[in-house]
């Protein structure tokens, strides 16, 4: 690697864990560490001293939980704020961060830089519109619009939308404690561990999977109405069980009814395209850190 060449500091902040990592200038990662969520001073200083062993960085990138406060100019801006994560609410990450690096600092929310990984080098390349929707612990969305993070009064909170919930068929209420039955109350991991008594990686039972799969394809159609993306993504951990896809493409052909008259909505092999897998895997929001990074020092 040339010396001269600049390296990208990279984070993806989750709950659990933050994954940090240096990029070169071709976006290749060349060293990771992975430390746990615990107090943000102990969280965030790991995260400096890890960039710090393996700088001179040009600049940081950080996906990080949220809700987070992106506005430019905002007395937060750059605080994780109402999150429910205890000793996380109103947190400033990007500070700390910049102080103790002097680097300008790239945020966005981890489903915004899994999306944003994706577009730059994954499933979304060469696309001008393109969606990320996660399926894990909770729900998120991220979302590029026309070569851009989608953005406005906030950033994107899709794991809150409406879906239709059938409670003869579904009688748990759900577990969202802000909605009960939005979209993230009946279809994220912890909504069904909630209901069916054990988590996602331990279900076998096919009706689990069915009323998940009808969650997911009513998120698609009511995404695809609204945004219109080229392609949508759908990665986490939940979305990762064998046989989930399938069930999801073909309740969404069923939901699409033939309108509109696209070939990504009528015909089984371009669905299969249309809702797929990132195809980083696992390294979607690093990828996308590192992207932030290089916007940031540009």
């Amino acid at each position: 690697m040339n010396p001269e060449q600049p390296r990208y500091g990279a984070i993806e902040a989750g709950g659990t864990k933050w994954v940090c990592a240096v990029a070169d200038a071709g976006g290749q990662i060349i060293a990771t560490d992975v430390i746990p969520t615990t107090t943000p001073a102990q969280t965030i200083g790991g995260a400096v001293a890890f960039l710090r062993r393996h700088g001179p960085l040009a600049a940081v990138g950080v996906g990080t939980f949220g809700p987070v406060d992106l506005r430019a100019g905002s007395p937060s801006y750059g605080h994780i704020t109402t999150t429910p994560k205890p000793g996380w609410a109103h947190t400033d990450v990007v500070s700390p961060l910049r102080e103790a690096l002097r680097v300008p600092v790239g945020l966005d929310t981890d489903v915004n830089a899994a999306a944003l990984g994706e577009w730059r080098r994954g499933a979304g390349r060469g696309l001008d519109t393109f969606a990320y929707l996660t399926v894990g612990t909770g729900i998120g969305m991220g979302a590029v619009v026309n070569g851009r993070l989608l953005h406005g009064l906030l950033h994107p909170e899709f794991g809150h939308i409406r879906v239709p919930h059938d409670q003869v068929r579904d009688p748990y209420p759900g577990g969202c404690p802000f909605h009960g039955d939005c979209l993230e109350g009946l279809a994220s991991g912890a909504a069904m561990r909630q209901r069916w008594g054990r988590p996602a990686e331990q279900l076998d039972d096919p009706r689990a999977w069915e009323l998940e799969a009808d969650y997911l394809a009513h998120a698609v159609m009511n995404l695809t109405y609204t945004l219109s993306p080229e392609r949508i993504v759908i990665g986490g951990g939940v979305a990762g069980h064998p046989g989930l896809m399938a069930l999801v493409r073909a309740r969404v052909l069923d939901l699409a009814a033939g309108y509109p008259a696209a070939e990504a909505l009528t015909v089984p092999a371009a669905v299969a395209e249309y809702v797929t897998g990132p195809a980083l895997g696992g390294h979607s929001g690093i990828t996308g850190a590192a992207e932030l990074a290089r916007a940031a020092s540009s």
